[in-house]
This record gives structure tokens, sequence and C-alpha cells, in this order.
């Protein structure tokens, strides 16, 4: 008997934390993608709440914020003022999660190139035969920086022949992989291809790394999730989630 009173007081408490559990629909940029998957179960665990998540270009991310599609919680990169200036985003809600870095990589097992200093760049990627990056006319934020790489070391028109413009930071690495090029590159976020090996992140006077930011949507259907699981995308937590993947802390 006392069995059965056990169970039945625990079925109830499950019952009672299961009322107040809503689905919180999130839109965010690849970049990010593989800390959010990984933290999703134990939010989801913790609260009741459950996430459908949604990746994108960092770019697709901002236009979809602008255009005020409905979701619960989005994630876009800075710059943040045409953001806040939409309306379609909490201005008080506002979040920072992380930063991320762009990365140099080789296929698995070749000679890993001096990435050093800026100049130490600039005579990798002109001695390379190939080279692939995350397309950034497509809306992808590692391609976007890259580009701005290129043009801080003025080899703009002289990699042009080369680059190997794809979808996303995941296809970057993928023809790393199958040696269609020499050099990849994409946010060390994005970089989990068995077939390649990490070289290390480019300088910081030629790369700025992305900063991603966090907002309850102003249209969310389920606020009050939304806000729990943007406390716990910010949380000490996540940081070390962060932190494991290449990431720095937005806290």
């Amino acid at each position: 008997m006392k069995y059965f009173v056990a169970a039945m007081i625990a079925m109830t408490a499950f019952r009672a934390h299961d009322v107040g559990a809503d689905e919180v629909t999130l839109i965010a940029p690849g970049g990010i993608r593989a800390p959010i998957q990984k933290m999703i179960p134990d939010f989801e665990r913790k609260t009741g709440h459950t996430v459908k998540a949604t990746f994108g270009s960092g770019n697709g991310t901002r236009q979809q914020v602008m255009k005020g599609e409905a979701f619960d919680m989005p994630i876009v990169q800075l710059p943040l003022a045409e953001v806040l200036a939409s309306g379609h985003v909490v201005a008080a809600s506002e979040t920072p999660l992380a930063t991320v870095a762009v990365a140099v990589a080789v296929r698995k097992g070749a000679a890993k190139p001096d990435i050093s200093t800026p100049e130490a760049v600039k005579k990798m990627l002109l001695a390379a035969k190939a080279v692939s990056i995350p397309d950034g006319a497509r809306g992808a934020a590692a391609g976007v920086s890259f580009d701005e790489t290129l043009r801080k070391l003025g080899i703009v028109e002289q990699m042009k022949p080369t680059l190997k413009r794809v979808q996303g930071g995941t296809n970057a690495m993928a023809v790393l992989a199958k040696g269609e090029v020499e050099i990849g590159l994409t946010f060390l976020s994005e970089i989990h291809d068995l077939g390649v090996e990490v070289v290390g992140l480019l300088p910081r006077e030629i790369s700025t790394p992305t900063a991603l930011v966090g907002y309850v949507s102003a249209h969310a259907k389920a606020p009050e999730a939304a806000k729990a699981l943007l406390t716990y995308l910010s949380s000490p937590d996540a940081a070390g989630v962060y932190k494991s993947l290449g990431m720095v802390p937005g806290r």
C-alpha cells in the first residue's frame, strides 16, 4: 500500500509540474547551434518546458526578427540597433550569451600552418590552392566575418579564384574533410567533423569575434518560459558549455 501511495504522490507532483509547461520556440544562428542543442535537454528536464529550436544563418535570423515573425526567443548577432528599432524584441530582456571566433582547420593529419600573425595568415591563404568558407552572401556570419578579414589583409581579389563558398560551417568542414580544399574556416563552435583538425583562431587584429545576444520576442506566446530559457542560457552552467565548445561566455 505504501508503494501505491508513493507512486500516486509522485504522479501528482509530475502532473502539477507539467501543468505550467510551455513550448518555447527559439531561432538562432548556426554559430550557437552546438551549445544550444547540448543544453536543451537539461533545461527541459529541470523546467518541464520544451524547446523547438530552428537554426539558420546570422543574417537570416536577423531578418526573421525584423519581419516580426512569430517565435518566443531569438538569438541575434551584433549590431543590435536595427533589431531594437524594429520593436519586435523586448529591449529590457537583452542578454549577452557568448562570443565565438573564426578558426582555421586542416584535414586530419595534414601539416598545420602558422597563423600566429596577420602576415602569416596572409601567406597561408595566398599559398593555398583552395579554401572553404561559409557563404557570407547567403547570410553566414562566419563568412561575413572572414570577408572582412580578407579586406583587412588586402587580398580580396587574389583570393577569389581559390575560395569555395558553401552553405554553412558544417559544409565548409565537410568539403575540407573530403580533401576538396586544403584550408577551411568557420566559427570554432561549428568545427565537429572528425575528418578535420583545428589549427587555431584567427588573430584578433584581423578577425573580431562575433557576439550573440538573446531576447524575449515582443510577440512571444510563452514569454515566461522564454525568460526562463534566456536565464538558463546565460547561467553559470551554460558558461561551462560555451567554454567547452571554444566560445567565450557573455557573462
